[in-house]
């Protein structure tokens, strides 16, 4: 049976991660505050570069190409937040200058998040 071609793309894209994308990977990869997250993880049609599913939170990172690829992500944003997640976005310079910085935002939001869907699931309507 051929394997879908979103699930071959992510795991080439996980053997071929960048620098700045293994740079994140081994801050978030110890499942700091019990969050997990996943490398190169398809999403609505679009491989994102990191996810906590748990979280509905996405993150990606953009290179110096980014400015030549702004309307597509706007698009891909779009369909992404329309389907529940929130999509963050580090510059890749940003896990240069400051990793710790990126993952403590990565991670405050993922908790702020789950702590929404677990208050919305316990409320009564």
């Amino acid at each position: 049976m051929a394997r879908p071609k979103p699930i071959a793309n992510a795991r080439r894209l996980r053997r071929d991660m960048t620098r700045f994308e293994r740079r994140l990977w081994s801050l978030l990869r110890q499942r700091p505050e019990g969050l997990k997250f996943r490398r190169q993880h398809p999403a609505c049609g679009f491989i994102a570069d990191f996810a906590c599913v748990e979280a509905r939170l996405i993150i990606e990172l953009d290179g110096g190409q980014h400015a030549d690829q702004q309307a597509a992500d706007a698009r891909r944003t779009a369909v992404l937040e329309a389907n529940g997640w929130q999509v963050m976005r580090f510059w890749n310079l940003t896990l240069d200058e400051a990793p710790l910085m990126a993952a403590d935002q990565i991670i405050e939001t993922a908790l702020t998040r789950i702590r929404a869907f677990q208050w919305e699931q316990a409320s009564p309507d």
